[in-house]
């Protein structure tokens, strides 16, 4: 009866959303219009070109390269093998979803295991840097001094969760040693042992990179056709609603943020609470990514919860002592 109860609820749902698409086209549309210039303006320029050179990487051996000389690294402070690096390093560059994206690819093979791609997801959430101190700090907060802060505090979040879940599963194989001819030789061998040829490879990694943007196009679209449904039939004060917004679709949220007129403080510590958080936008993304793989979803909300508090906390104390010392110098 419940699972009843469960399919009417969701045809339910599925029709009022449909009503209000044909009833509010017009807010729909602009909607639709908003995600597309985001993903076209923002999205594709900053991953597409990180997504294909990622995979080249893999294939032709740096994830063996990194993975050998950052062992001490990564096994002292985050407890996993040294091929984690590589997603560090790559999502710190290219930001979400690419966390997800890579760490798919490394457990496809055979690099890590479930766990450690669980563990390495918790801290690896990595907002563009272009996107902040370029879209957030400029276009939206009209602050580039603000916009390096926000970097700041939201990478600081990420390795206070590295530290807070290095305990979550310790990799049996964490060394200590490295050995630089050992890193040069694994990575000729991983080369050497493909049966690709560089059109091969060049051509799937485009084709693999222009699926997964397309995915992350959809998701965006949808929710943030969700958040003006939403604003559309939910009676909120500006504030409460641009928080709301930023909880289901970072973007939106950010957007409705920079109109409100509240101090630049409060607007920087909103912002590096969304974009530390994610937005369900963004979770939904990374589930779709590893859905054909064990990897597990809860340890990456918990994390994103933390960021989230602890980023936008560092953010509120630090600002008056970060506006001084710039206008001291």
């Amino acid at each position: 009866m419940r699972k009843i109860i469960v399919s009417i609820l969701i045809m339910c749902v599925l029709l009022f959303v449909m009503f209000e698409i044909l009833t509010t086209s017009e807010s729909i549309l602009e909607s639709v219009s908003f995600s597309f210039g985001v993903w076209k303006n923002n999205i594709f320029p900053s991953l597409f070109p990180f997504f294909v050179l990622s995979e080249l990487l893999i294939n032709y051996g740096f994830v063996e390269l990194v993975g050998e000389l950052f062992k001490p690294i990564m096994g002292k402070l985050f407890k996993v093998k040294g091929v984690g690096a590589f997603v560090f390093i790559m999502s710190m560059v290219s930001g979400f979803p690419s966390n997800a994206k890579y760490v798919r690819e490394l457990y496809i093979n055979g690099l890590i295991n479930e766990y450690e791609g669980t563990k390495i997801l918790t801290f690896t959430h990595f907002s563009n840097p272009l996107f902040i101190l370029g879209t957030i700090s400029i276009l939206f907060l009209n602050n580039k001094d603000v916009g390096l802060l926000i970097l700041i505090c939201h990478y600081l979040g990420n390795i206070f969760n590295g530290f807070l879940f290095r305990n979550y599963y310790i990799s049996d194989s964490v060394e200590l040693s490295v050995s630089f001819k050992k890193a040069i030789l694994e990575m000729h061998r991983k080369r050497i042992s493909s049966d690709k040829s560089f059109g091969e490879v060049m051509s799937n990694a485009l084709l693999n990179g222009i699926n997964t943007l397309l995915l992350v196009f959809g998701v965006v679209t949808i929710f943030l056709v969700i958040t003006t449904i939403v604003d559309n039939n939910v009676n909120l004060p500006r504030y409460y609603q641009s928080i709301l917004n930023g909880i289901i679709e970072m973007t939106q949220g950010l957007k409705y943020v920079s109109l409100l007129d509240i101090p630049l403080k409060i607007k920087g510590t909103l912002s590096v609470l969304f974009i530390s958080f994610g937005g369900f936008s963004v979770h939904i993304q990374l589930l779709s990514i590893i859905s054909d793989t064990k990897i597990k979803y809860f340890p990456f909300f918990v994390a994103r919860v933390i960021h989230g508090c602890f980023s936008s906390i560092v953010f509120y104390f630090l600002f008056d002592f970060w506006i001084n010392i710039l206008n001291y110098l």
